[in-house]
């Protein structure tokens, strides 16, 4: 509770920074992004003693906890205007950018570390392999498959990880807000140029503003609290993951049992799924309110954020500062171009499924939203509602690229077959572009 608490000062002292300071306003970083910084700060200069091991371990429970919270939330589909052909076209471009921009990292950072060993400096053969988890599926997947490469000698693969994935955040901020604002300078908003509202650069609302509902009561509060009764569902569905993976685990040689906890967190998405339907059968879906799980999710985010960055340790990345420095400025440089170029070729909402996709793909789906909600901040767009659903559609690329990056231990496959299936993805990918018709328009400038 400790480290808890710890936590607790770093996000409230985010919050309080981002409400002052105009330079962290103009790129938008969001307080736990600012307090994981700070929190980094104070580990390293030993004004709090705490374990970076426990730090750690922390950020993996809330990481698998905001995808079983997801699992259990109902997605709206009550708005029949958010649905049709133009939404399924806009998800799928968002998806494929992401079946691209998976296998490129890759590729971009193995050569990267192959070109080095010629150099003379030895790598870690799957070093380049930590990217696209930290940049394409943000610090947590990267925490949690770095860990479980620890195992198998791949020393500090974790703090490497999160490394990566600070780096992606980072590029996500202080590129994607500029380009953000440069094609909203230039007109090609949707629906025109928009001033950010006061409350959403300071991240703090007014007192006068409107009330918001969280989320509704689902029991009597003579009886349970609602907010505990949610908590629950989250609480039984970790057991029941745990269970499970330790069962797997007693039918599977020790080195791919271990592997499977580093997935703890799809077995307790689709044990959640599992638990949803069951109660819709059994007719008890209205306990479960999507509100509440949300704010559950976003909780649960904030804090994997700030302990992830404060997780980092210094003098490992001290230690790789050259290999980790050249792979990710060539792999910000190469998923910028790829995904602005890409872009600029869309007939419909260039610029914000160009943002979403672009926060998406080099940090979050959050930091997605983010930079969606400068160029389109009343969602009027159907780009939100796209971004959803297009993170049900790349499930297949995402999860078989996710797979992919354990072959060379899981399977023991070569560095150079991964590769090159990898770039098979990339060309697949590429060819559906083609095909589907999104690379004949051209936007203008």
């Amino acid at each position: 509770m400790l480290v808890f608490a710890f936590l607790s000062a770093m996000l409230l002292s985010g919050v309080a920074l981002r409400a002052r300071v105009r330079l962290l306003q103009k790129f938008l970083f969001p307080s736990c992004l600012i307090g994981g910084v700070l929190g980094l700060v104070l580990l390293h200069t030993g004004t709090w003693d705490i374990k970076m091991s426990t730090v750690e371990t922390l950020a993996y429970h809330f990481f698998n906890i905001s995808f079983i919270s997801v699992g259990l939330t109902q997605e709206d589909t009550t708005n029949g205007s958010d649905r049709g052909w133009r939404k399924l076209r806009g998800a799928g471009w968002m998806a494929l950018m992401q079946g691209m921009t998976f296998p490129i990292q890759t590729l971009v950072s193995s050569l990267i570390v192959l070109l080095l060993g010629m150099a003379g400096m030895e790598l870690f053969p799957m070093f380049g392999f930590l990217v696209p988890l930290g940049f394409n599926e943000g610090p947590g997947q990267a925490l949690s498959i770095g860990k479980v490469w620890e195992s198998f000698g791949f020393a500090h693969a974790a703090t490497i990880g999160l490394t990566f994935a600070a780096a992606g955040y980072f590029c996500s901020f202080f590129i994607g807000v500029p380009l953000v604002n440069r094609g909203i300078r230039r007109g090609q908003t949707t629906n025109g140029p928009r001033q950010l509202s006061p409350d959403f650069i300071a991240g703090i609302l007014p007192r006068e503003s409107p009330s918001v509902s969280a989320g509704r009561l689902t029991l009597h509060s003579g009886n349970a609290d609602t907010l505990a009764f949610q908590t629950a569902l989250v609480g039984i569905v970790y057991g029941v993951t745990y269970g499970l993976v330790r069962l797997l685990g007693t039918l599977m040689p020790a080195d791919a049992a271990a592997i499977l906890w580093g997935f703890f967190f799809f077995f307790g998405l689709v044990v959640a799924l599992i638990l949803r339907k069951g109660m819709q059968v059994l007719h008890l879906a209205h306990l479960v309110d999507s509100g509440i799980q949300r704010r559950i999710t976003g909780w649960s985010v904030d804090y994997l954020l700030v302990a992830t960055i404060a997780a980092i340790q210094l003098k490992i990345v001290w230690q790789f500062l050259v290999p980790i420095g050249l792979i990710a400025v060539a792999n910000g440089i190469v998923t910028t171009l790829l995904v602005v170029w890409f872009g600029r070729r869309l007939a419909a909402f260039s610029l914000e499924r160009t943002a979403a996709i672009y926060g998406t793909v080099t940090g979050t789906v959050s930091c997605g939203l983010l930079l969606l909600r400068i160029s389109d901040p009343d969602f009027r767009t159907p780009v939100a509602f796209e971004l959803a659903l297009m993170n049900v559609m790349v499930l297949p690329i995402v999860g078989g690229c996710t797979l992919l990056v354990n072959a060379p231990l899981w399977w023991g496959w070569s560095i150079g077959l991964t590769m090159t299936v990898f770039a098979a993805i990339f060309g697949v990918s590429l060819g559906l572009m083609h095909l589907l018709g999104y690379m004949r328009i051209r936007c203008n400038p």
